[in-house]
Order: C-alpha cells, then sequence, then structure tokens
C-alpha cells in the first residue's frame, strides 16, 4: 500500500451526497495512510438559481460568502473542500470551441480553489484522482502539475445524454492525456485502453459487513407471509436499467415461484403488468440495514439488468451483496459481469433466466454458498485502493 502521500480527489459527487459513492469509499481508505483532500463541485450558477431554497445549495452560498468556512476537517488524515468560486452552466453550448473557452475558464476557477486549499494544508508532490468529472477536470493537469493524475471511470457516462454532447469528444481527449486511467468494470478497462494504453482493471470495493447470515436473526413481517420458493431483487426498480418483460416472463413462467421485489418504482414499474400478477410482490424502500433481512429470505437472487449503452459497463455492487450472503444469483450476462461467471449463472435472454433459475434451485449447497461468501468477502475497497496504487507504480516502472 501506498504510504504518506498527499492525495486530491475530484468528482462529480459531492461529499455531502445522501446516496453511496465509490469515489467517498475510495477517499476514505486512501486516508488509512496518506493525507487526502476530497473536493465536492464547485456550485455552477444554473444550480445556485434554481436550488436557492435547498439546504444544500444555501450551505453553500453561505461558504462563498465567507460566512461559512471552505474546508473542513474529517478526520485526522481527511479533509474536505467547498470551492468558493461560481462557475457557469454551459452544457447547453453546442458550438465545440465556444464550449472549450468556457470550459477552460470553469477549470481555472476550480483550480484556484483546489490550489488555495492545498496551500493551506501543505500538500506537495500530490496525486491528483479524478472520478469521472470529464468536463471540470480537463485542465486541471495543466493548471495543477500534480505529480500523478489519474482518470477513474466507473460508468459509461457518455451513453447519457447530459454528457453525449460534449462528452465523447472530451472524455476520449482527458484520458489520452492522462497519466492513467484505472476502471472498476473490464468493460470500460477495454474502452480505456483504446485511447490510453496505460489503463487498467482495479475492481471494485463493497462493504458487505452487513450482509452476513449470521447478523440476521430476524424475518421481516411482510416477507414472513410470502411462499417460497421465492426469486428475489433488492434495489431501484428502473426502468432504464431492468428488463421488464424478464421479470415478467420469470413470474408468468412458473406460477408457483414468488416473485419479491424490493425497492423504490419509476412509472414504468408502476404502470407494468407486474402488479396484476398475483405471484409478484412488491415490498417498497427498505433502510439499508434493514436489506440483509430481506435477502436472507430469498432463495434465488436476480439481477435482470438490460443491455444497453449506460448499462452495459457498470459493475453491479448487488451482486457482491447477494454473493455475500451465500445467495445463489442469476444475472444477465454482461462483459463486467464475466468477473463473477464462476459463482453466478449468466443469463441472455428471458428463457435462460427461467432455465437458471430452476438450475439454481437444484443446485445450491451450503459448499456453493460458502464459496461464494469468501468471493465476495475478497471485493474489499482496501483491495480496491490496493489495485489503485499498484497501477500507478506499474505505470511509472512503464516509463522509466
Amino acid at each position: 500500500m501506498m504510504k504518506n502521500r498527499d492525495i486530491v480527489v475530484i468528482g462529480i459527487q459531492p461529499w455531502d451526497i445522501e446516496i453511496g459513492s465509490n469515489c467517498k469509499n475510495i477517499a476514505e481508505e486512501f486516508a488509512r495512510n496518506n493525507r487526502v483532500l476530497y473536493i465536492n463541485p464547485p456550485l455552477d450558477r444554473f444550480s445556485r438559481q434554481k436550488g436557492k431554497n435547498t439546504p444544500r445549495i444555501q450551505k453553500r452560498i453561505r461558504i462563498q460568502q465567507e460566512k461559512e468556512p471552505d474546508l473542513v476537517k474529517l478526520n485526522e488524515n481527511l479533509w474536505n473542500l467547498y470551492p468558493r468560486g461560481l462557475v457557469e452552466s454551459i452544457n447547453w453550448i453546442q458550438s465545440p470551441w465556444f464550449y472549450d473557452l468556457l470550459n477552460k475558464r470553469n477549470n481555472r476557477i476550480f483550480a484556484e480553489a483546489i490550489k488555495s486549499a492545498t496551500c493551506r494544508l501543505g500538500f506537495t508532490d500530490y496525486i491528483l484522482f479524478n472520478d469521472s468529472s470529464m468536463f471540470l477536470g480537463y485542465y486541471l493537469q495543466e493548471f495543477l502539475k500534480p505529480e500523478t493524475y489519474i482518470y477513474y471511470t466507473r460508468d459509461n457516462l457518455i451513453a447519457v445524454d447530459y454528457w453525449k454532447r460534449q462528452g465523447i469528444r472530451i472524455e476520449a481527449l482527458h484520458m489520452q492525456k492522462a497519466d492513467l486511467v484505472v476502471a472498476n468494470s473490464t468493460y470500460l478497462a477495454s474502452l480505456a485502453k483504446k485511447f490510453n494504453r496505460n489503463s487498467y482493471y482495479v475492481g471494485q470495493g463493497c462493504d458487505v459487513a452487513l450482509f452476513d447470515t449470521s447478523l440476521v436473526s430476524t424475518i421481516p413481517p411482510d416477507i414472513a407471509r410470502i411462499p417460497g420458493p421465492i426469486i428475489g431483487y433488492i434495489g431501484v426498480l428502473y426502468a432504464l436499467r431492468l428488463d421488464v418483460g424478464v421479470i415478467e416472463h420469470i413470474a408468468e413462467s412458473r406460477p408457483e415461484w414468488s416473485v419479491v421485489l424490493v425497492g423504490p418504482e419509476d412509472d414504468t414499474f408502476r404502470a407494468s403488468r407486474l402488479h396484476q400478477m398475483a405471484n409478484v410482490h412488491f415490498l417498497g424502500n427498505k433502510n439499508g440495514n434493514e436489506l440483509p433481512a430481506y435477502l436472507n429470505c430469498f432463495n434465488i437472487a436476480i439481477n435482470p439488468q438490460i443491455i444497453s449503452p449506460v448499462t452495459i459497463g457498470n459493475y453491479p455492487r448487488k451482486i457482491d451483496e447477494y454473493l455475500a450472503m451465500g445467495k445463489p444469483t442469476v444475472a444477465t450476462k454482461t462483459e463486467a459481469m464475466s468477473v463473477f461467471a464462476d459463482y453466478t449463472y449468466l443469463a441472455e435472454n428471458k428463457a435462460e433466466y427461467v432455465e437458471f433459475i430452476e438450475k439454481a434451485l437444484r443446485e445450491d449447497n451450503s459448499q456453493m454458498q460458502e464459496k461464494r461468501k469468501e468471493f465476495a468477502r475478497e471485493h474489499t475497497w482496501a483491495n480496491n485502493v490496493r489495485a489503485i496504487f499498484k497501477a500507478v507504480e506499474t505505470t511509472k516502472e512503464a516509463k522509466q
């Protein structure tokens, strides 16, 4: 493990985000042995106006007005910066040269805030780790001159409308000039390799401590009454990422199975035929600490991911959670899922989902359950960060 270094982390998610964040988990792991400065994205003019009555934006406005400190110490080795500069909202611009002109200005404002904080903290020869901030981080390598510049890709963002317009062009150039690129899926690492030969698959961390069968002692009342076998999914029920048709086919093909869906629904799921099927049970959103008890009741866990440019490269963290509790898991076959091939059943169509669920029900045993648990426990944030540091050292050695 790399120790006693200074590391600056930027990304597309602020520290005070309500949901889980790879970038935050990685920053916390960096900070075990190094000094780390985590930078929130700077406030842009459009968000400032649109969200001026929300607590989060009001906090940032107070910081801009110097009514609150911009630099907050989170623990002995970790600080969080709220940049005071206001950047322009430029995503609507279609002209590449005009976009680049204003984006460089935004980058300069952002860089000045970072320089101020690193100076106050005495950071020198630092590593700059960029979690997919392809626009606001584009010129930082030139402005800040870090000792090592790492670009981290964990979603195929350029398949999303917001990022697509300028991102297809800019992310490729961004990867090309970075010292190295690290990716949490084999698919994204392969894409990055097209632009930077120093591109590495570094895996994904996951906190599976909660997902331990020995810690579950109760059965939630709303699942206790549901007859088995239970075929279950836990997560956001979002049609952009999940194949509603696969779930409908499973429920229709095997009415003797109970299909249990735990998580909030989008409009597509609310309007789907699933709600008219007697063997499909929507249990709604649950708190994170409740999820292991529900998962423990599943006979089979599924991840019927839809294959699209948005999802194809995703590392599905929920698979680690399923396997950490030893659950037989049937998931959509993608390149990113190849790392799970020895521990899951990977389906290419809705018929194979039913076939593999039946196979999983027949084959499951305590020995297989223990192997799944052991495999999932390897995917720690410590191992993820160790792979990132190894990629840094490999890149340095290659340049010597």
